[in-house]
């Protein structure tokens, strides 16, 4: 006859769960290493591509005969498309999954990037990107709520600024390896170099990603997702947001699509590798947006906002020079004081926004690429019409409409102090 104790013991074993429930990633605990190199390699992937025909445009011109508004097009397409699938997919993404939408995105973005060079013509060119720049938008649609989800909260920041660090070192690697690929075998050998690059890292993340422990699905609701839109686009402040983002996009846009054309010009007839290699001002913006916390710390958002739109004016009106070195210092203001702009704006909206954060994230991300594809295409036009001083005035009108907005927002923040009926119609 068993001890009579056996059938409490039975019990209680029965009712504990089989497995320990999983805790959140977090450094020195199992996956976080992997699951930090894989986003890491996702979005030096996927940025490599989104801007890989940017460093190319002027030979793009030569080898299709066409202009340079529209070789720009080349880049406003992979960026508006990225505009208008961003947030659709983040509301997919909610339904199958994170892991999954990262994954589809990776992989049908990079087997375009490898049709990419053999496109016969201009326009079977452009109808390409705009598949890719339609895949990217899974990444960033998916990855920041995959982190939110999987990670520990004090150790969020560091998970997302290294899959920060990944798209800053992706869309200035992608420059320079076109750039120099295409100045020893043509602009078609630089987008397949970047193509067989992102491939690998494709190759890394799939191995690498760990699966989802936290994710659960949510029932795909049109009508909720456009109420919370919506709601986000009745807010003052988001609009303003918006408005900051996409204004500051245009400037470095119309900059970083024309300058290349400049470049390869008289007085400076530079190759294609060097002015690939402008691109490393990049750098600079990581140092920028990195200080971006501390610059609020002590100025105050708004205080950041005109420090961040006077250094990019300077860097602007310092690139009207003929001379290359204050050309090149142009360049370092003007990356810094857009990298300053957008980190303070972008996280002003996580902030501001109460409810559906990833939608407003999305929304932000939309503003911001639209921005994008509107700076390449304006700037490039303006070159084409007016030359650089051209271009360099569509971007100082953008400049100014981030004052005006930034105006409007302290006087908003005046009259909250003065008195709360008035805040609630100035907001």
């Amino acid at each position: 006859m068993p001890p009579a104790h056996t059938g409490a013991s039975t019990t209680v074993a029965a009712s504990a769960p089989p497995f320990p429930a999983p805790e959140p990633r977090s450094p020195g605990r199992p996956g976080y290493r992997r699951m930090s190199l894989a986003l890491f390699a996702s979005g030096l992937a996927t940025f490599a591509l989104l801007y890989s025909t940017q460093a190319l445009l002027p030979a793009i011109s030569d080898g299709f005969g066409v202009t340079a508004g529209q070789a720009s097009w080349t880049v406003s397409a992979a960026t508006g498309a990225l505009a208008l699938f961003v947030l659709p997919l983040s509301a997919l993404s909610e339904r199958f999954g994170r892991t999954r939408m990262m994954t589809w995105s990776m992989v049908i973005a990079v087997a375009v990037a490898l049709l990419v060079p053999f496109a016969p013509n201009l326009e079977w060119l452009v109808v390409l990107r705009a598949v890719q720049g339609a895949a990217i938008a899974g990444i960033p649609a998916s990855a920041m709520a995959y982190l939110a989800e999987e990670v520990e909260p004090k150790a969020l920041v560091g998970a997302i600024g290294l899959f920060v660090a990944g798209n800053s070192i992706g869309g200035m690697s992608g420059r320079l390896v076109t750039g120099w690929a295409a100045q020893a075998w043509g602009w078609r050998a630089g987008l397949l170099t970047v193509a067989v690059l992102s491939l690998t890292c494709a190759v890394a993340f799939l191995a690498l990603l760990p699966r989802a422990r936290f994710f659960r699905p949510a029932s795909l609701n049109p009508r909720a997702v456009g109420r919370t839109v919506a709601g986000h686009l009745r807010d003052p402040l988001l609009l303003r947001l918006y408005g900051i983002g996409a204004l500051f996009m245009t400037v470095f846009g119309a900059v970083y699509t024309v300058i290349g054309y400049r470049l390869v010009e008289e007085p400076f007839s530079l190759g294609q590798g060097v002015i690939g290699s402008i691109f490393l001002v990049y750098l600079v913006g990581t140092v920028s947006s990195a200080a971006a916390g501390q610059l609020v710390a002590r100025t105050g958002r708004r205080g950041a906002l005109y420090l961040a739109v006077t250094t990019t004016a300077l860097g602007l009106l310092l690139s009207l020079s003929d001379a290359l070195p204050a050309i090149l210092a142009g360049l370092v203001l003007i990356t810094a004081g857009f990298f300053a702009g957008h980190a303070v704006a972008s996280s002003a909206v996580s902030r501001t926004a109460r409810t559906g954060r990833a939608q407003a994230s999305a929304l932000y991300q939309s503003a911001y690429y639209l921005g994008s594809s509107a700076g390449g295409t304006l700037g490039a036009l303006a070159y084409h019409s007016g030359g650089w001083a051209a271009t360099v005035g569509i971007a100082l009108l953008a400049v100014a409409g981030v004052v005006s907005i930034t105006l409007y927002g302290s006087h908003a923040a005046r009259a909250e102090r003065r008195s709360p009926h008035l805040a609630a119609v100035a907001r």
